[in-house]
Parts: C-alpha cells; structure tokens; sequence
C-alpha cells in the first residue's frame, strides 16, 4: 500500500483529497478473490490495480472495459492477458516480474552458500501460481551447468509443506528454492523453521522469509513495482489508454540474508555475497 500510494503522490494523487481508494485482500484464496473482483466491478471504479497472477485472473474475467493496471505478474502474453508487450491491447498493461534468468541466478547463490547441494527441490502450489511452470523451465534448463539435478514439488496445504521440507532434510545434499507463490508467501515463517530445523538450505523469492527466520532470498523488487504501478494508474487517470501503454519488464532485484540462518545451517557465507545484500540481518 505505501509503495503504491507514493507512487500517486509522486504523480499528483493524494488519497482522500483527490483519489478514493478502495483495497481488497484475497488471502491467496482463489474463491475469495473472484468474489472481490465481482464486487469492485460492480462498484464501476474508475481504474483497478491487480497485484499478482492470482488476482489478475478473476478481474480480467470481471470486466473487459474497466482499465486494470498489474503488478508482479508473470509473463502475461503467454498467459493470454495481453495481446504482445509493446502494444498490450485491451484494457490491461502493468508490470511483469518474469525473467528467464532468475532461474539460473537462484541456483547460483544455493551454490555459492551451500555447495554441497546435490539436487534441489521447487515447492510451490500449482492453484496459486501456475505461472511457475515458466520458472521450472528455467531452472531445468540451467541445472546442468550447476551439476544438480531438480524437480517439482507441488503443496496445497501445510502437511504438505511439512512432509516435503521434512523429507528433504532426511536426503543428504537437498537443497530447496521457493519462488513467487502466493500460498507459500504468507507461510513465510512456518516454511524457513522447517527449512532451518531440518537442516536444508533454501533460497526464496521474497525478503519476507528472510525476516522470518529464512536463509536467503533474491527476487524481483516487488515494492519498486507496485510504486511504478501507482505511476501508470496516473496516467491513465489523465487519459492515457491501457492498450498503447508497454509491458515492463523487471529492472530491480534485492538480496537479503539472514547470518543467524547461516549460523544455524552451519554455513559460510562468501563475502562478496554479503558485500551484495540490500540487506543482512545479523
């Protein structure tokens, strides 16, 4: 909310003096969110901002006249919510949070913290996120060159999430990535003590599970895109149209550690790993 809200004040948009904001929170539950997204298009806005995949969906299926501006969403092309990137068509544009790089980056720092790791495992829940079968393909693609081995595990609940996370720490060499999910995110702090206490390191998208106890986390600057998002909202208030504004692609990334996770995975950290943290959490 502070990042988008200063991303209209930076615009000339001030909540309560000449923008009515209205926030709904789905809770990563999909029901929910399409009983929200009915809601707000009844209530005829004047622009809605949809952060992440999982509440695009329902508001692209909600309304086709309404301008929506996205945050953090995965290519939307192939997800078929635009029509191309340079001209998105429609009443969509925003902000998307693919790069097809990240994959071989997160493999890199497990290695470079953990080198030890043989094979990784992807948790993440397929009904929150489908869009991290792009993810997958990446990491596959770039595995090799890591000499790791990796595959997928879907959780859609958090036995599930502790009967993985528990079974990797019974398999020497596991590592564990956890990438943009919804449903993973607000168990933030139950997924890094089971990766803590069983002794598995794990790197995540989001400096969320770094706060909470976990390892390391490098992604996309999800704040820096929601405040941009408060900037396209603005034009488009002044009459801009959605369709002939561009698709933009990520352009800043945060590294986050936790040394006291390190401590306790019994891992030595490289210092040009800490020299290149946003943040270190001692």
């Amino acid at each position: 909310m502070a990042a988008f809200e200063t991303g209209l004040s930076a615009a000339g948009w001030h909540k309560g003096r000449n923008l009515e904001l209205t926030y709904r929170w789905g809770a990563s539950n999909p029901d929910l969110l399409s009983r929200y997204a009915e809601e707000l298009v009844r209530a005829a806005p004047d622009i809605l901002l949809a952060f992440g995949t999982a509440t695009l969906i329902p508001l692209h299926k909600a309304t086709t006249t309404i301008p929506i501006v996205f945050a953090s969403v995965s290519d939307p092309v192939g997800q078929g919510f635009v029509a191309s990137v340079s001209h998105p068509g429609g009443n969509l544009t925003g902000f998307s949070n693919f790069d097809p790089d990240i994959g071989s980056r997160w493999l890199q720092v497990l290695k470079d913290v953990a080198p030890a790791v043989t094979h990784v495992t992807v948790m993440f829940n397929p009904r929150t996120s489908p869009y991290n079968a792009l993810w997958m393909q990446a990491i596959e693609r770039a595995a090799p060159g890591f000499q790791v081995s990796v595959s997928q595990v879907s959780v859609q609940s958090d036995e599930e999430i502790r009967n993985t996370i528990t079974g990797l720490g019974t398999k020497p060499g596991s590592g564990l990535l956890v990438p943009s999910d919804s449903f993973t995110y607000i168990r933030s702090a139950m997924i890094a003590a089971l990766a803590n206490g069983n002794q598995v390191p794990a790197i995540y998208a989001f400096p969320r599970f770094v706060h909470d106890g976990g390892l390391i986390a490098y992604g996309v600057d999800l704040a820096d895109q929601i405040r941009n998002a408060g900037g396209y909202v603005a034009q488009i208030l002044k009459g801009d149209n959605p369709a002939d504004l561009p698709i933009q692609a990520p352009t800043r990334y945060t590294l986050a550690i936790n040394l006291k996770a390190a401590n306790a995975l019994g891992l030595s950290l490289p210092n040009g790993l800490l020299n290149a943290a946003d943040e270190v959490i001692e």
